[in-house]
Protein backbone atom coordinates (compact mmCIF):
# COMPACT_ATOMS: atom_id res chain seq x y z
CA UNK A 1 0.00 0.00 0.00
CA UNK A 2 1.07 3.80 -1.06
CA UNK A 3 0.71 6.45 0.95
CA UNK A 4 1.52 9.76 -0.71
CA UNK A 5 2.12 13.18 0.84
CA UNK A 6 0.76 16.49 0.09
CA UNK A 7 0.70 20.01 0.69
CA UNK A 8 2.34 23.49 0.77
CA UNK A 9 6.30 24.23 0.41
CA UNK A 10 8.08 24.84 3.76
CA UNK A 11 5.03 23.29 5.56
CA UNK A 12 7.49 20.16 6.48
CA UNK A 13 6.75 17.43 4.81
CA UNK A 14 10.02 15.82 4.05
CA UNK A 15 11.11 16.98 7.78
CA UNK A 16 7.80 14.95 8.82
CA UNK A 17 8.88 11.56 6.78
CA UNK A 18 12.33 12.13 8.06
CA UNK A 19 10.64 12.03 11.79
CA UNK A 20 8.71 8.84 10.73
CA UNK A 21 11.13 6.86 9.00
CA UNK A 22 14.24 7.63 9.48
CA UNK A 23 15.17 8.12 5.61
CA UNK A 24 15.75 11.73 4.02
CA UNK A 25 14.09 11.64 1.12
CA UNK A 26 15.73 14.99 -0.62
CA UNK A 27 18.55 12.91 -2.30
CA UNK A 28 19.29 15.86 -4.73
CA UNK A 29 21.99 17.86 -4.07
CA UNK A 30 20.12 20.67 -5.51
CA UNK A 31 17.21 19.99 -3.19
CA UNK A 32 19.50 19.43 -0.30
CA UNK A 33 21.64 22.98 -0.48
CA UNK A 34 18.11 24.85 -1.41
CA UNK A 35 16.31 22.98 1.56
CA UNK A 36 13.42 22.65 -0.63
CA UNK A 37 11.92 19.11 -2.26
CA UNK A 38 12.33 19.12 -6.25
CA UNK A 39 11.36 15.73 -7.20
CA UNK A 40 9.85 12.78 -6.16
CA UNK A 41 11.25 10.98 -2.55
CA UNK A 42 10.80 7.87 -1.28
CA UNK A 43 10.88 5.78 1.92
CA UNK A 44 9.26 2.69 3.31
CA UNK A 45 7.05 3.32 6.61
CA UNK A 46 6.44 0.41 9.35
CA UNK A 47 3.09 1.04 11.17
CA UNK A 48 2.12 -0.11 14.75
CA UNK A 49 0.46 -3.05 13.54
CA UNK A 50 3.13 -4.25 11.59
CA UNK A 51 1.69 -3.00 8.18
CA UNK A 52 4.06 -1.50 5.72
CA UNK A 53 3.88 1.48 3.97
CA UNK A 54 5.54 2.61 0.92
CA UNK A 55 5.73 6.79 1.23
CA UNK A 56 6.25 8.99 -1.81
CA UNK A 57 7.20 12.56 -1.00
CA UNK A 58 6.18 14.95 -3.53
CA UNK A 59 7.28 18.52 -3.72
CA UNK A 60 5.29 21.71 -2.47
CA UNK A 61 5.84 24.18 -4.95
CA UNK A 62 3.77 25.14 -7.45
CA UNK A 63 6.45 25.11 -10.16
CA UNK A 64 6.24 21.18 -9.85
CA UNK A 65 2.61 20.63 -9.48
CA UNK A 66 2.90 18.00 -12.55
CA UNK A 67 5.96 16.17 -10.38
CA UNK A 68 3.62 16.31 -7.54
CA UNK A 69 0.59 14.72 -9.91
CA UNK A 70 2.83 12.15 -11.24
CA UNK A 71 3.52 11.15 -7.75
CA UNK A 72 0.03 10.84 -6.32
CA UNK A 73 -1.14 9.00 -9.58
CA UNK A 74 -0.59 5.84 -7.46
CA UNK A 75 -1.08 6.15 -3.80
CA UNK A 76 -3.75 4.43 -2.02
CA UNK A 77 -4.03 7.07 0.64
CA UNK A 78 -2.55 10.58 1.91
CA UNK A 79 -0.54 12.43 3.95
CA UNK A 80 -1.96 15.95 3.91
CA UNK A 81 0.83 18.11 5.59
CA UNK A 82 -0.53 21.76 7.06
CA UNK A 83 1.87 24.08 9.12
CA UNK A 84 0.32 25.51 12.37
CA UNK A 85 2.00 28.62 11.94
CA UNK A 86 0.93 29.11 8.43
CA UNK A 87 -2.44 27.48 7.75
CA UNK A 88 -3.94 26.15 4.58
CA UNK A 89 -2.62 27.90 1.42
CA UNK A 90 -2.77 27.45 -2.01
CA UNK A 91 -0.70 24.68 -3.00
CA UNK A 92 -2.39 22.61 0.36
CA UNK A 93 -5.88 23.54 -1.97
CA UNK A 94 -4.51 22.76 -5.07
CA UNK A 95 -3.11 19.04 -3.71
CA UNK A 96 -6.43 18.74 -2.49
CA UNK A 97 -8.24 19.08 -5.68
CA UNK A 98 -5.74 16.49 -7.37
CA UNK A 99 -6.09 14.20 -4.93
CA UNK A 100 -10.19 14.67 -4.89
CA UNK A 101 -9.43 14.10 -9.14
CA UNK A 102 -7.61 11.13 -8.59
CA UNK A 103 -10.39 9.72 -6.37
CA UNK A 104 -8.24 9.49 -3.37
CA UNK A 105 -10.37 10.17 -0.72
CA UNK A 106 -9.27 8.56 2.85
CA UNK A 107 -5.62 10.00 4.12
CA UNK A 108 -4.60 11.67 7.38
CA UNK A 109 -4.12 15.39 7.75
CA UNK A 110 -0.89 16.18 10.03
CA UNK A 111 -0.94 19.66 11.21
CA UNK A 112 2.92 20.06 12.02
CA UNK A 113 5.17 22.43 13.42
CA UNK A 114 2.81 22.29 16.59
CA UNK A 115 6.10 23.51 18.82
CA UNK A 116 6.40 26.47 17.02
CA UNK A 117 2.66 27.85 16.97
CA UNK A 118 -0.88 26.52 18.43
CA UNK A 119 -2.45 23.87 15.74
CA UNK A 120 -5.81 24.59 16.83
CA UNK A 121 -6.79 27.34 14.17
CA UNK A 122 -4.95 24.81 11.44
CA UNK A 123 -6.75 22.10 12.81
CA UNK A 124 -9.93 24.14 11.94
CA UNK A 125 -9.12 24.55 8.47
CA UNK A 126 -8.07 21.29 7.92
CA UNK A 127 -11.59 19.94 8.95
CA UNK A 128 -13.26 22.54 6.44
CA UNK A 129 -10.41 21.78 3.42
CA UNK A 130 -10.93 17.98 3.75
CA UNK A 131 -14.52 16.90 5.94
CA UNK A 132 -14.17 13.89 8.03
CA UNK A 133 -10.29 13.36 7.54
CA UNK A 134 -8.91 12.41 11.22
CA UNK A 135 -6.40 15.08 11.77
CA UNK A 136 -2.89 14.89 14.29
CA UNK A 137 -1.26 17.81 15.67
CA UNK A 138 2.56 16.90 15.30
CA UNK A 139 6.19 18.25 15.58
CA UNK A 140 9.03 16.67 14.05
CA UNK A 141 11.49 18.84 15.71
CA UNK A 142 10.37 17.27 18.94
CA UNK A 143 8.47 14.17 18.45
CA UNK A 144 5.81 15.36 19.89
CA UNK A 145 2.51 13.48 18.03
CA UNK A 146 4.18 11.66 15.80
CA UNK A 147 3.13 7.90 17.79
CA UNK A 148 -0.36 9.24 17.60
CA UNK A 149 -0.02 10.08 13.77
CA UNK A 150 1.25 6.69 13.47
CA UNK A 151 -1.22 5.31 14.95
CA UNK A 152 -4.20 7.09 12.53
CA UNK A 153 -2.46 6.03 10.03
CA UNK A 154 -2.46 2.57 10.81
CA UNK A 155 -6.72 2.66 11.19
CA UNK A 156 -6.88 4.43 8.44
CA UNK A 157 -4.84 2.07 6.40
CA UNK A 158 -6.35 -0.74 7.57
CA UNK A 159 -10.18 0.67 6.21
CA UNK A 160 -8.62 1.71 2.84
CA UNK A 161 -9.04 -0.98 -0.12
CA UNK A 162 -5.96 -1.40 -1.65
CA UNK A 163 -4.71 -2.29 -5.08
CA UNK A 164 -3.45 -5.83 -4.54
CA UNK A 165 -7.57 -6.90 -3.64
CA UNK A 166 -8.86 -5.38 -6.74
CA UNK A 167 -6.11 -5.67 -9.46
CA UNK A 168 -3.33 -8.32 -8.27
CA UNK A 169 -4.99 -10.98 -10.64
CA UNK A 170 -4.82 -8.82 -14.12
CA UNK A 171 -1.84 -8.35 -16.05
CA UNK A 172 1.38 -6.29 -15.00
CA UNK A 173 1.29 -2.53 -14.97
CA UNK A 174 4.34 -0.64 -13.53
CA UNK A 175 4.29 3.26 -14.15
CA UNK A 176 7.63 4.73 -14.29
CA UNK A 177 8.31 7.23 -11.83
CA UNK A 178 12.84 6.92 -11.60
CA UNK A 179 15.49 5.28 -13.63
CA UNK A 180 18.81 5.28 -13.01
CA UNK A 181 21.61 2.64 -13.37
CA UNK A 182 23.83 0.68 -10.62
CA UNK A 183 27.27 -0.46 -11.58
CA UNK A 184 27.44 -3.94 -12.22
CA UNK A 185 23.17 -4.55 -12.54
CA UNK A 186 22.86 -1.95 -15.13
CA UNK A 187 19.37 -0.34 -15.52
CA UNK A 188 16.48 -0.29 -12.55
CA UNK A 189 13.53 1.43 -12.79
CA UNK A 190 11.07 1.88 -9.85
CA UNK A 191 7.03 3.09 -9.87
CA UNK A 192 4.09 1.97 -7.94
CA UNK A 193 3.05 -1.66 -9.53
CA UNK A 194 -0.64 -0.94 -10.44
CA UNK A 195 -1.83 -4.46 -11.10
CA UNK A 196 -0.71 -7.49 -11.99
CA UNK A 197 2.69 -9.04 -10.50
CA UNK A 198 6.42 -8.55 -11.59
CA UNK A 199 9.01 -11.32 -10.64
CA UNK A 200 12.86 -12.40 -11.79
CA UNK A 201 13.16 -13.91 -15.14
CA UNK A 202 9.58 -12.06 -16.40
CA UNK A 203 9.51 -10.69 -19.43
CA UNK A 204 7.86 -7.58 -20.26
CA UNK A 205 7.31 -4.53 -22.96
CA UNK A 206 8.22 -0.92 -22.21
CA UNK A 207 5.40 1.37 -23.34
CA UNK A 208 4.78 3.58 -25.39
CA UNK A 209 8.35 1.90 -27.38
CA UNK A 210 7.20 -1.03 -27.76
CA UNK A 211 10.21 -2.61 -26.66
CA UNK A 212 11.14 -5.59 -25.12
CA UNK A 213 12.52 -6.13 -21.50
CA UNK A 214 13.91 -8.98 -19.45
CA UNK A 215 13.26 -8.72 -15.42
CA UNK A 216 16.76 -9.31 -13.49
CA UNK A 217 15.60 -9.07 -9.94
CA UNK A 218 12.87 -7.56 -8.11
CA UNK A 219 13.12 -5.34 -4.61
CA UNK A 220 10.59 -4.00 -2.58
CA UNK A 221 11.06 -2.02 0.70
CA UNK A 222 14.59 -2.12 -0.47
CA UNK A 223 14.99 -5.92 -0.30
CA UNK A 224 15.08 -8.17 -2.54
CA UNK A 225 11.68 -10.10 -3.55
CA UNK A 226 10.98 -13.23 -5.50
CA UNK A 227 7.87 -10.89 -6.73
CA UNK A 228 6.16 -7.65 -6.30
CA UNK A 229 2.98 -7.71 -6.08
CA UNK A 230 0.13 -5.09 -7.19
CA UNK A 231 0.36 -1.96 -4.69
CA UNK A 232 3.82 -2.28 -3.64
CA UNK A 233 6.42 0.34 -4.57
CA UNK A 234 8.74 -1.71 -6.81
CA UNK A 235 12.41 -1.49 -7.94
CA UNK A 236 13.19 -3.48 -11.28
CA UNK A 237 16.37 -4.41 -12.58
CA UNK A 238 16.21 -4.58 -16.10
CA UNK A 239 18.10 -6.66 -18.88
CA UNK A 240 18.14 -5.63 -22.28
CA UNK A 241 17.27 -1.48 -21.87
CA UNK A 242 19.61 1.51 -21.37
CA UNK A 243 18.79 3.82 -18.82
CA UNK A 244 19.29 5.92 -21.70
CA UNK A 245 16.08 4.38 -23.17
CA UNK A 246 13.79 4.72 -20.17
CA UNK A 247 12.25 7.67 -18.72
CA UNK A 248 9.07 8.81 -16.27
CA UNK A 249 6.16 8.01 -17.64
CA UNK A 250 7.09 5.10 -19.28
CA UNK A 251 4.88 2.10 -18.77
CA UNK A 252 6.41 -1.69 -18.03
CA UNK A 253 3.51 -4.29 -18.84
CA UNK A 254 2.90 -7.78 -19.38
CA UNK A 255 3.03 -8.90 -23.01
CA UNK A 256 -0.63 -10.03 -22.69
CA UNK A 257 -2.02 -6.71 -21.13
CA UNK A 258 -4.44 -5.11 -23.87
CA UNK A 259 -2.10 -1.67 -23.51
CA UNK A 260 -0.77 0.34 -26.20
CA UNK A 261 -0.04 4.11 -26.83
CA UNK A 262 -3.15 6.39 -28.03
CA UNK A 263 -3.65 9.73 -28.86
CA UNK A 264 -7.48 9.89 -28.17
CA UNK A 265 -9.29 8.85 -25.22
CA UNK A 266 -12.78 9.25 -24.56
CA UNK A 267 -13.21 10.02 -21.26
CA UNK A 268 -16.43 11.28 -18.17
CA UNK A 269 -14.78 14.24 -16.77
CA UNK A 270 -16.08 15.89 -13.45
CA UNK A 271 -15.66 19.22 -14.84
CA UNK A 272 -17.18 20.82 -18.00
CA UNK A 273 -14.40 21.69 -19.86
CA UNK A 274 -15.53 23.92 -23.11
CA UNK A 275 -15.10 22.14 -26.28
CA UNK A 276 -11.74 23.14 -28.04
CA UNK A 277 -9.98 24.23 -24.56
CA UNK A 278 -6.06 23.33 -24.72
CA UNK A 279 -5.53 21.29 -21.48
CA UNK A 280 -2.96 19.39 -19.95
CA UNK A 281 -3.75 15.78 -19.33
CA UNK A 282 -2.03 13.46 -16.29
CA UNK A 283 -2.14 10.17 -16.29
CA UNK A 284 -0.10 7.63 -14.46
CA UNK A 285 3.75 9.33 -14.40
CA UNK A 286 3.22 10.68 -17.51
CA UNK A 287 1.70 14.17 -18.88
CA UNK A 288 0.19 14.99 -22.38
CA UNK A 289 -1.04 18.38 -24.01
CA UNK A 290 -4.52 17.81 -25.56
CA UNK A 291 -7.28 19.40 -27.36
CA UNK A 292 -10.97 18.81 -25.83
CA UNK A 293 -13.90 18.06 -27.55
CA UNK A 294 -17.08 18.35 -25.36
CA UNK A 295 -19.63 15.43 -26.59
CA UNK A 296 -22.27 16.60 -24.00
CA UNK A 297 -22.62 16.33 -20.17
CA UNK A 298 -19.98 14.74 -18.46
CA UNK A 299 -18.58 13.31 -21.61
CA UNK A 300 -15.70 14.44 -23.44
CA UNK A 301 -13.01 13.59 -25.98
CA UNK A 302 -9.09 14.03 -25.22
CA UNK A 303 -7.13 14.61 -28.47
CA UNK A 304 -3.67 14.02 -26.98
CA UNK A 305 -0.23 15.92 -28.84
CA UNK A 306 1.69 13.00 -27.57
CA UNK A 307 0.81 9.68 -26.56
CA UNK A 308 -0.31 8.34 -23.14
CA UNK A 309 -0.74 4.82 -22.06
CA UNK A 310 -4.14 4.28 -20.17
CA UNK A 311 -6.96 1.39 -19.55
CA UNK A 312 -10.19 1.85 -19.30
CA UNK A 313 -11.91 2.73 -15.68
CA UNK A 314 -8.29 4.49 -14.45
CA UNK A 315 -8.12 8.51 -13.47
CA UNK A 316 -7.17 11.43 -14.98
CA UNK A 317 -6.34 15.21 -14.08
CA UNK A 318 -6.64 18.44 -15.96
CA UNK A 319 -4.81 21.52 -15.47
CA UNK A 320 -5.04 24.42 -17.54
CA UNK A 321 -2.32 25.69 -19.81
CA UNK A 322 -2.03 29.17 -18.67
CA UNK A 323 -2.90 30.42 -15.91
CA UNK A 324 -1.73 26.68 -14.53
CA UNK A 325 -4.45 25.07 -12.74
CA UNK A 326 -6.09 21.92 -11.54
CA UNK A 327 -9.83 21.88 -13.35
CA UNK A 328 -10.26 18.97 -12.36
CA UNK A 329 -10.72 15.01 -12.93
CA UNK A 330 -12.08 12.36 -15.15
CA UNK A 331 -12.40 8.50 -15.77
CA UNK A 332 -10.79 7.25 -18.71
CA UNK A 333 -14.03 5.03 -20.98
CA UNK A 334 -11.61 3.99 -23.95
CA UNK A 335 -8.51 4.03 -23.95
CA UNK A 336 -8.27 3.29 -27.68
CA UNK A 337 -11.31 5.70 -29.14
CA UNK A 338 -11.24 7.36 -33.01
CA UNK A 339 -11.88 10.93 -33.45
CA UNK A 340 -15.50 11.25 -33.66
CA UNK A 341 -18.26 13.83 -32.44
CA UNK A 342 -21.56 13.46 -30.64
CA UNK A 343 -23.87 11.64 -32.36
CA UNK A 344 -26.73 9.45 -30.77
CA UNK A 345 -24.59 6.35 -30.82
CA UNK A 346 -21.60 7.87 -29.64
CA UNK A 347 -23.20 9.06 -26.36
CA UNK A 348 -24.89 5.53 -26.33
CA UNK A 349 -21.88 3.56 -26.91
CA UNK A 350 -19.88 6.09 -24.16
CA UNK A 351 -23.00 6.13 -21.31
CA UNK A 352 -22.82 2.21 -21.78
CA UNK A 353 -19.33 2.05 -20.93
CA UNK A 354 -19.99 4.25 -17.67
CA UNK A 355 -22.30 1.89 -16.10
CA UNK A 356 -19.16 -1.09 -17.32
CA UNK A 357 -21.35 -2.82 -19.52
CA UNK A 358 -18.78 -5.13 -21.75
CA UNK A 359 -18.97 -3.04 -25.69
CA UNK A 360 -16.88 -4.00 -28.57
CA UNK A 361 -14.23 -1.06 -29.44
CA UNK A 362 -15.38 0.98 -31.85
CA UNK A 363 -11.45 2.11 -33.28
CA UNK A 364 -9.33 0.52 -35.63
CA UNK A 365 -6.37 -0.27 -33.67
CA UNK A 366 -4.36 1.86 -36.33
CA UNK A 367 -6.30 5.21 -35.09
CA UNK A 368 -5.49 4.98 -31.31
CA UNK A 369 -1.64 4.74 -32.37
CA UNK A 370 -1.67 7.70 -34.69
CA UNK A 371 -1.56 11.57 -33.75
CA UNK A 372 -5.36 12.78 -34.90
CA UNK A 373 -3.68 14.90 -37.22
CA UNK A 374 -1.74 12.31 -38.78
CA UNK A 375 -2.52 11.28 -42.68
CA UNK A 376 -3.57 8.05 -42.96
CA UNK A 377 -0.30 5.67 -44.24
CA UNK A 378 -0.84 5.76 -48.20
CA UNK A 379 1.05 2.16 -48.22
CA UNK A 380 2.97 0.34 -45.86
CA UNK A 381 6.64 1.56 -44.95
CA UNK A 382 9.46 -0.42 -46.35
CA UNK A 383 12.28 -1.68 -44.06
CA UNK A 384 14.13 1.40 -44.70
CA UNK A 385 11.69 4.04 -43.99
CA UNK A 386 11.02 1.98 -40.49
CA UNK A 387 14.64 1.86 -40.01
CA UNK A 388 14.67 5.71 -40.48
CA UNK A 389 11.64 6.28 -38.61
CA UNK A 390 13.95 4.47 -35.43
CA UNK A 391 16.56 6.51 -36.22
CA UNK A 392 14.69 10.13 -35.93
CA UNK A 393 12.77 8.56 -32.58
CA UNK A 394 16.50 7.46 -30.97
CA UNK A 395 18.22 10.45 -31.79
CA UNK A 396 15.66 12.64 -29.83
CA UNK A 397 16.05 16.45 -29.57
CA UNK A 398 18.67 16.60 -32.10
CA UNK A 399 18.60 14.44 -35.39
CA UNK A 400 21.17 14.43 -38.33
CA UNK A 401 20.67 17.11 -40.62
CA UNK A 402 19.56 16.05 -43.74
CA UNK A 403 22.58 15.71 -45.51
CA UNK A 404 24.19 13.31 -43.04
CA UNK A 405 21.40 11.07 -44.16
CA UNK A 406 22.94 10.34 -47.61
CA UNK A 407 20.84 7.70 -49.33
CA UNK A 408 18.66 7.15 -46.24
CA UNK A 409 17.20 10.94 -47.10
CA UNK A 410 15.37 9.75 -50.08
CA UNK A 411 12.93 7.65 -47.16
CA UNK A 412 11.86 11.21 -45.75
CA UNK A 413 9.05 12.00 -47.77
CA UNK A 414 7.18 8.60 -47.31
CA UNK A 415 7.64 9.37 -43.50
CA UNK A 416 6.44 12.60 -43.94
CA UNK A 417 3.48 11.97 -45.66
CA UNK A 418 2.76 8.57 -42.98
CA UNK A 419 2.86 11.41 -40.12
CA UNK A 420 6.06 9.57 -38.91
CA UNK A 421 8.38 12.50 -39.73
CA UNK A 422 8.54 16.59 -39.40
CA UNK A 423 10.12 19.00 -41.34
CA UNK A 424 11.60 21.55 -39.22
CA UNK A 425 13.64 24.18 -41.00
CA UNK A 426 15.72 23.32 -44.32
CA UNK A 427 17.41 20.65 -43.20
CA UNK A 428 16.06 18.94 -39.93
CA UNK A 429 13.40 16.28 -39.46
CA UNK A 430 12.04 15.44 -36.33
CA UNK A 431 10.39 12.08 -34.73
CA UNK A 432 6.61 13.66 -33.95
CA UNK A 433 7.46 12.12 -30.80
CA UNK A 434 10.13 13.96 -29.84
CA UNK A 435 8.55 17.40 -31.20
CA UNK A 436 5.96 16.79 -28.94
CA UNK A 437 8.05 16.60 -26.27
CA UNK A 438 9.86 19.72 -27.29
CA UNK A 439 7.07 21.20 -27.86
CA UNK A 440 5.51 20.96 -24.33
CA UNK A 441 9.03 22.26 -22.75
CA UNK A 442 8.46 24.93 -24.71
CA UNK A 443 5.10 25.55 -23.40
CA UNK A 444 6.17 24.54 -19.69
CA UNK A 445 9.06 26.93 -19.72
CA UNK A 446 6.44 30.04 -20.76
CA UNK A 447 3.99 29.28 -18.61
CA UNK A 448 6.52 29.25 -15.42
CA UNK A 449 8.94 31.95 -16.46
CA UNK A 450 6.75 34.25 -18.71
CA UNK A 451 9.00 33.73 -21.86
CA UNK A 452 11.20 31.85 -23.64
CA UNK A 453 14.89 33.06 -25.02
CA UNK A 454 16.25 30.97 -27.61
CA UNK A 455 19.47 30.07 -25.17
CA UNK A 456 17.01 28.78 -22.06
CA UNK A 457 15.88 26.39 -24.71
CA UNK A 458 19.30 25.22 -26.01
CA UNK A 459 20.38 24.69 -22.54
CA UNK A 460 16.93 22.83 -21.74
CA UNK A 461 17.47 20.68 -24.31
CA UNK A 462 21.22 20.29 -24.18
CA UNK A 463 21.81 21.02 -28.12
CA UNK A 464 23.24 23.59 -30.33
CA UNK A 465 22.31 27.43 -31.40
CA UNK A 466 20.98 26.26 -34.55
CA UNK A 467 18.89 23.42 -33.48
CA UNK A 468 16.89 25.96 -30.89
CA UNK A 469 16.64 28.58 -33.30
CA UNK A 470 15.01 26.08 -36.46
CA UNK A 471 12.71 24.80 -33.52
CA UNK A 472 11.48 28.16 -32.28
CA UNK A 473 10.63 29.26 -35.91
CA UNK A 474 9.12 26.17 -36.31
CA UNK A 475 7.13 26.90 -33.42
CA UNK A 476 6.45 30.51 -34.72
CA UNK A 477 5.52 29.41 -38.07
CA UNK A 478 2.65 26.52 -36.43
CA UNK A 479 1.41 29.48 -34.62
CA UNK A 480 2.05 28.15 -31.34
CA UNK A 481 4.75 30.85 -30.27
CA UNK A 482 4.76 34.25 -31.08
CA UNK A 483 8.49 36.09 -31.37
CA UNK A 484 8.40 39.90 -29.93
CA UNK A 485 10.36 42.54 -30.85
CA UNK A 486 13.06 41.60 -27.95
CA UNK A 487 13.63 38.04 -29.52
CA UNK A 488 11.73 36.57 -26.58
CA UNK A 489 8.78 33.95 -27.50
CA UNK A 490 5.29 33.75 -25.73
CA UNK A 491 2.43 31.32 -26.49
CA UNK A 492 0.00 32.72 -29.36
CA UNK A 493 -3.00 33.43 -27.60
CA UNK A 494 -6.11 31.15 -29.97
CA UNK A 495 -9.09 33.47 -31.24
Amino acid sequence: MTLGTAGHIDHGKTALVRALTGVDTDRLPEEQARGMTIDLGFAPLRLPSGRRLSVVDVPGHERFVRTMVAGASGVDLFLMVIAADDGVMPQTREHAAVLAALDVRRGVVAVTKSDLADPEPALLEAADLLDGVPAVAVSARTGAGLDDLRAVLDEVAAEVRSRSEDDDAGPARLHVDRSFTIRGAGTVVTGTLWAGSIGRGDTLVLLPRGDSVRVRGVQVHDEPAERAEAGQRVAVNLTGLAVRDVVRGDVLAAPGADLGPSYVLDAALDVRVDGGTRVHVHHGTREAPARVAALGGRFHQLRLERPLVAARGDRLVLRSIAPPDTLGGGVVLDARAHKHGATADALARLEALERGEKVATAAPAASAAAPPAAAAEPAPLDPGALALERLLRDAGTEPPIEAELGDRARHLPALREAGRAVRVGRTLHYHPDALAEIRAAVTRIIEAEGAITLARLRDELGTTRKFAQALLEHFDAAKVTLRRPDDTRVLRRRS
